[in-house]
């Protein structure tokens, strides 16, 4: 056997080896990605005195910026949730739309709403404006569910800074404004296809109505329209770090180096600034400004941590998978043999990461993979790496099913069937991803 062809058996026997231990053994994320790139560093021909080192510099190097973005986007989310502010956003676009237009309001709330919030915690902090609007019109949950579902699918997985896109950006080293920028490019027209369009497709296939074991839940979540903040403040407050992010990135592109205005945006827009700014906007417009004390806003923040806590960690896996990958030669040997290749490095990362998506269910897991896998690919290609960001983002967001936490929540929440899950939820999702990855083909072609 050649060299290349051992390395890329290391790689595939890496990822199979990578499912077993999570989807057989049920072993943790963290730990599964650690043995794997342990293993694959091993049998790739690595000396085992530089493994451990490899190890720390891929955890590190991941590390030093992640763990800032992902710990402040948690807090910041987790005051927009507990303030009310993502129902404020719901209530006032479903008002400024109108009933007939509903389901383009939830399409839109769950589009700004996902980018400081946890895709879960988004669509169970708004489903019961979903259980209302479909009480009060008679239509289908879906009707106004889907949209809701695809307006946070899309962001969560293409707009930072939701840890996912984040992450995969600091793996393959792209430009976090860029992620952004393409983000929003390619989730406009997935939100739009895959949300009021299909959703009023599969509404009209399955109708379903507010679940008898949700209707208790749903009045006591309710909350009186003057306990939430306003609308502009809310909004604002999302908007500020996204604008000030972009921003820095423009000024990059089109202003000189020795720019002072670039030098004062390279400092206000870097996403560390940009976040902690947001914030502490939202500790204290939503917080201390609406009568909360400091204690309970502290409570907020570091009850954010938890969950982000292990986000970070699995995100810090994929990074020594990376560095392994770059470190044992396997990503150069990996960059020659796709470099002649007439296969669009786009559609590659999109395809490893639905591979893995579909076998593992954990999209985190996918990207991260995906993200690993490609970093040290790049070199080898002129492409942009943030659409390979979105690229990866849509193939690990394709082909929910049963594996996956999503679609139990869905299943739950709706009272469907697995069956009627797969029909609308899974594909849903797969409408999101396809489509990303064809919009980002085609940037690809002009970027």
């Amino acid at each position: 056997m050649s060299s290349a062809a051992y390395l890329s058996f290391v790689v595939i026997a890496g990822i199979i080896v990578l499912l077993f231990l999570i989807m057989k053994l049920k072993l943790q994320a963290f730990i599964s990605l650690l043995i794997v790139s342990i293993g694959v560093a091993i049998a790739a021909g690595m000396p085992l005195d530089k493994i451990m080192g490899s190890i720390q510099n891929g955890m590190g190097g991941t590390l030093g910026f992640i763990a800032v973005v992902v710990g402040l986007g948690a807090m910041f989310g987790q005051m927009l949730e507990v303030s009310g502010g993502a129902e404020r956003l719901a209530r006032t676009l479903v008002k400024k739309f109108g009933k007939d237009n509903a389901s383009w309001a939830m399409a839109l709330t769950g589009f700004i709403v996902s980018i400081p919030v946890f895709f879960d915690v988004g669509f169970i902090i708004l489903v019961p404006i979903v259980y209302s609007l479909a009480k009060e019109t008679k239509k289908s949950l879906l009707h106004y569910g889907i949209p809701l579902l695809a307006g946070l699918a899309v962001t969560h997985a293409f707009v930072p800074p939701t840890p996912g896109p984040v992450a995969v950006a600091a793996l393959v080293g792209a430009d976090l404004g860029k992620v952004i920028l393409y983000g929003i490019i390619a989730g406009i027209p997935a939100a739009i296809i895959a949300g009021p369009i299909f959703g009023k497709y599969i509404a009209k296939k399955i109708h379903v109505g507010v679940p008898e074991y949700m209707l208790k839940e749903m009045n006591s979540e309710v909350k009186e329209d003057k306990d939430l903040p306003s609308f502009g403040f809310v909004l604002f407050t999302i908007l500020v770090p996204i604008l000030l992010i972009v921003l820095n990135t423009f000024t990059n592109v089109f202003l000189p180096k020795e720019s002072y205005t670039r030098v004062v945006m390279g400092f206000i827009g870097h996403p560390f600034f940009a976040l902690t700014l947001a914030t502490l906007i939202a500790f204290v417009g939503l917080g201390r400004f609406r009568g909360m004390s400091r204690e309970k806003i502290n409570e907020i923040a570091t009850s954010a941590l938890a969950p982000a806590g292990l986000i970070i960690l699995v995100t810090g896996a994929g990074g020594v998978f990376k560095q392994v990958l770059v470190d044992s030669g396997v990503g150069k040997m990996l960059a020659e043999s796709f470099a002649g290749s007439a296969l669009s490095p786009i559609f590659l990362a999109f395809i490893i990461a639905v591979l893995v998506r579909v076998a593992a269910g954990s999209a985190t897991v996918a990207m991260m993979t995906a993200g690993g896998i490609m970093a040290p690919m790049l070199s080898a290609f002129s492409v942009e790496p943030a659409l390979i960001v979105i690229a990866i983002a849509s193939g690990a967001t394709v082909l929910s099913h049963v594996n996956d936490s999503g679609f139990w929540l869905v299943n739950r929440y709706f009272g469907l069937s697995e069956k009627d899950t797969l029909r609308s939820w899974t594909i849903m999702e797969t409408i999101i991803g396809v489509v990303g990855v064809i919009t980002v083909f085609a940037l690809s072609l002009f970027v």
